[in-house]
């Protein structure tokens, strides 16, 4: 697995001299795309809307083409499937993300949830877990779920 997801990285964005950052970047964002597939298949059941909602966040956030995308989700779903634990995404953002950007990934995963129109308690126990794995304090992750709430019944 780990040598797919490099050659991924290899292939579209590392220069062997930037490595380092880059590759940090990438892992983070692919760390990022399979928490909220996760997210999306908490209720066991992968609804269109939130598919729809976690490509659009992801498009957006990482500001990605339709073939990094596409490979990012295969990635993705394939690390999600074959992980074990939420720690291993967890570890490398509480490694190199800013306290800012765990609470834009939480509201980021609000809004997959809230994107088919209800929050299902899997998701929203899932949501609270990444939350406290990252060390976001109840209430941001309070206001995240508001912001998220909002931005959807608007």
């Amino acid at each position: 697995m780990l040598k797919a997801i490099s050659s991924f990285f290899e292939a579209h964005f590392i220069d062997m001299e930037e490595e380092n950052e880059v590759s940090t970047a990438h892992r983070l964002q692919l760390a990022s795309a399979a928490l909220m597939i996760e997210l999306c298949k908490s209720d066991q059941s992968i609804d269109d809307t939130e598919t729809d909602a976690l490509v659009e966040i992801l498009k957006t956030r990482f500001d990605l083409d339709e073939n990094e995308l596409s490979e990012l989700m295969l990635l993705a779903e394939q690390e999600a499937r074959d992980s074990t634990s939420l720690y291993q995404f967890t570890s490398l953002m509480n490694e190199n993300f800013e306290y800012s950007e765990k609470a834009i990934l939480i509201g980021n995963m609000w809004e997959v949830a809230f994107a088919d129109g209800k929050i299902d308690r899997y998701e929203e126990h899932l949501i609270r877990k990444v939350a406290d794995l990252l060390y976001l304090s109840h209430v941001d992750f309070i206001k995240t779920k508001k912001f998220a709430r909002e931005k959807y019944e608007a």
